[in-house]
Parts: C-alpha cells; structure tokens; sequence
C-alpha cells in the first residue's frame, strides 16, 4: 500500500487532535495528557492518546499498564497497529511507545510512511486524539506539533519552563508557521498565581513574536497527584473531587468544544498526511545542506 492509498483509507469522520507539549520536562504534560484523555471519555467520547515520547514512553508505566509491543514493533512490520493498541482507564485507548530505543527519535522517511499505513488501518472511530509529545524541540515535536489542529502548551511557574515554552513557541511560529496557542498553567497555588504566570509567558511572546495565546487552564498544585502517580494511576480517577481533578475536568469539557475546522484539517488523515510532509520537508533540507 503506498502513502496516498493509505491515506485515502482513512476513516472520514472528523477527529479532533490535541498536541499536548511544554518544551521542558516535568512540567506535567504526560498528567495534562492521560488525565484530560480519560475525563473526555467519561464525557462520552472515544479518545485515542498516542505516545509520541517515541524514544522515553511513559503513559503506560504512569498507569501501570502492561505492554508487550509498541510502535516499534509496528514500525519494523511484525504488527499491525491495531495489535498494539492498549485499554486504559475509561475506555481510552492508548498507542505506547519505546523507551530507551535511540532510533525511534529520529524515524527515516519510510518510518513515517510505516506510521501513516499503520493509522490507515485502525478499525475504531475516534472523536479525539491527543499527542502526548516529548520535551523539547526536536524535530519529532515539531513536526507532531505542526500537524495538529490545537496545541497545548503546559508551562510551571519556573524560569527554565517559562523560557523552554517560549523557545518552543518561537520555533513553531517562526519555522511552521503556527500563531495560535493554549496554554496550561500548571502546579500552581492559585488562580491568580496561574494568571500571574501566563502573563509573564504573553509578555515576552507579545513582545517578540506574532503569536495569540489563550489561557485554556490553570490547573493548581494538588499532593494528591503525587499520591496517584506513586499508584500508578490517573488522578481523575483515583481523586475525582480533588482541585487538579475539578479543573482537569474542566479542561476537558472546554477542549471538547474547540471546534474542529470544516477543511482537510479536520481529519486525522490530515494530522499523519502533514507528519510526514514535515518529515520529508527535514530530508529534503538535510540533502540540500550535504
């Protein structure tokens, strides 16, 4: 099956995609990620995360899920992607990565055409799917991030969080274009701490880049995270009416109303048609560079 085949095999129901990032580790994004994925499916919706840390997958060990393959397998032709999909909390169904595999960071051009006849071939509909994106801003992240219809910036009150978001949004606003962002402030003590907090990132931003951010949430510190996590479970499950869980579910809620554009964007072949067209963009500038 070429590309093309593979694309136009695609389920055509519309399917919202949700780039969740940070540009920094630990600010949470992976929590952001499977928490807001399982308060959308009790919500009623059918969610899909994909675990696109492809070299240091942890949304399975988070939720203390067994796996036995992963995108690798898929990747190499030893399965299909269907064969590797897990069940996580309320029915979320979650595509797990590979850690500690240094080649699935950078996948060749071919990897990424394995990745589109893989997502060509799922069986379920989806309503959602949210890309849970390593740190930084390689070229995986970016090109993730690109190929999304929102992305979710999590950033924490510290300096070097404030100055990676930045960076990440410098570099998708500048390199691929994108000028809309949602921001969650993350593991604050407070409402107007959150607000403080965002409104140093827009500071900057506002200052040197043509970009909008939107506050989507400000989620607070809540011990019982800590609690969940060491559990190995999500927190809006374990703690329901817990302070990060009240506004995780508010995320949600608001994020299942973003609404999704009429065009080709709305349709998850879009996200991998636009993977792979970022891929091909990095090679083609790569052999221009040699």
């Amino acid at each position: 099956m070429d590309q093309a085949s593979g694309l136009r095999r695609m389920k055509q129901s519309k399917v919202k995609v949700i780039a969740v990032t940070g540009g920094k580790g630990g600010v949470g994004k992976t929590n952001v990620s499977l928490n807001m994925a399982i308060a959308m499916a009790k919500q009623g919706k059918r969610v899909l995360v994909l675990d696109a840390d492809l070299g240091l997958a942890n949304v399975d060990v988070m939720l203390g899920l067994r796996v036995e393959r992963n995108l690798s397998h898929v990747l190499s032709g030893q399965c299909e992607l269907e064969d590797i999909l897990i069940e996580g909390p309320a029915g979320i169904k979650i595509v797990p990565a590979t850690s500690g595999t240094r080649s699935m960071v950078d996948l060749s051009e071919s990897e990424h055409a394995g990745l589109i006849r893989a997502f060509s071939q799922l069986q379920g509909n989806y309503d959602v799917l949210i890309v849970d994106t390593a740190a930084g801003i390689g070229n995986t992240v970016v090109s993730f991030a690109r190929a999304s219809q929102d992305v979710l910036v999590v950033v924490c009150d510290e300096p070097t969080s404030i100055t990676d978001a930045y960076a990440l949004i410098k570099v998708l606003s500048r390199e691929q274009g994108l000028f809309k962002f949602k921001v969650v402030a993350n593991m604050v003590r407070n409402m107007r701490d959150g607000q403080v907090l965002f409104n140093k990132l827009t500071k900057v931003t506002d200052r040197f880049l043509d970009v909008a951010l939107e506050l989507a949430a400000i989620i607070p510190f809540d011990e019982n995270l800590r609690l969940a996590v060491r559990k190995q479970q999500s927190f809006v499950m374990a703690y329901p009416k817990s302070p990060a869980s009240l506004a995780i579910k508010a995320l949600a809620k608001k994020a299942i109303d973003w609404p999704v554009p009429a065009q080709a964007g709305g349709h998850l072949e879009f996200f991998l048609e636009q993977l792979i067209t970022s891929a091909d963009n990095e090679i083609t500038r790569d052999v221009a560079n040699e």
